[in-house]
């Protein structure tokens, strides 16, 4: 249990206390933006999602550069990202912020990439994270983050960013799936 590993949990522990901001109502007012109103406490949590996708950065970082890389690490990683935005995707959708449709493509690729993980490590392969998924987590934090902000500062704009990045996302969430897979089959194929 190195540095890298440690702080991947804390995205994991962190996870609750983002959901309990978002999904219940403390009542601690809004802030106005033009004629739209951002809850403080939607507010905060964008802010503790974003802090948490930042130890994503941190925890690779540092396990590169100290050598400290583990298969736990290349387990825990990709975990840790999956449960946070899946957790944030189904928040935005129950407070009416992204489509329900989208939020089930991006998590069904998302199960489908973890099912083909635990088949090659039933075979004692670890399938490390590839440019592409790291792309599409970039993506995916980056829109989650402008719809957890109400699209904030686009919001005076009248730009919708928020949910054209969301639509982004999706786009490559759903390449960089097909992608792994293709890139993986041999796993499927070959299992015992």
């Amino acid at each position: 249990m190195n540095l890298p590993n440690k702080i991947t949990l804390s995205r994991i522990f962190l996870i609750p206390i983002f959901i309990v901001l978002m999904s219940v109502p403390f009542g601690w007012g809004t802030l106005e933006m033009g004629e739209r109103e951002l809850p403080i406490s939607h507010l905060l949590g964008a802010i503790l999602f974003i802090v948490a996708s930042t130890t994503d950065w941190i925890d690779g970082h540092l396990a590169r550069k100290h050598n400290l890389v583990t298969n736990l690490g290349k387990f825990l990683d990709p975990l840790a990202d999956k449960l946070l935005v899946s957790a944030a995707l189904i928040l935005l959708v129950e407070i009416g912020l992204a489509p329900a449709w989208i939020v089930i493509l991006i998590i069904s690729r998302e199960f489908a990439v973890t099912g083909l993980r635990l088949v090659a490590a039933g075979d004692g392969t670890v399938l490390a994270a590839s440019q592409m998924g790291k792309l599409k987590t970039w993506i995916q934090i980056v829109s989650i983050s402008l719809l957890l902000l109400h699209n904030f500062p686009f919001a005076f704009l009248g730009f919708p960013l928020g949910i054209i990045a969301l639509y982004l996302a999706l786009l490559i969430t759903v390449y960089s799936g097909y992608d792994y897979f293709k890139k993986n089959w041999h796993v499927m194929r070959d299992s015992k």
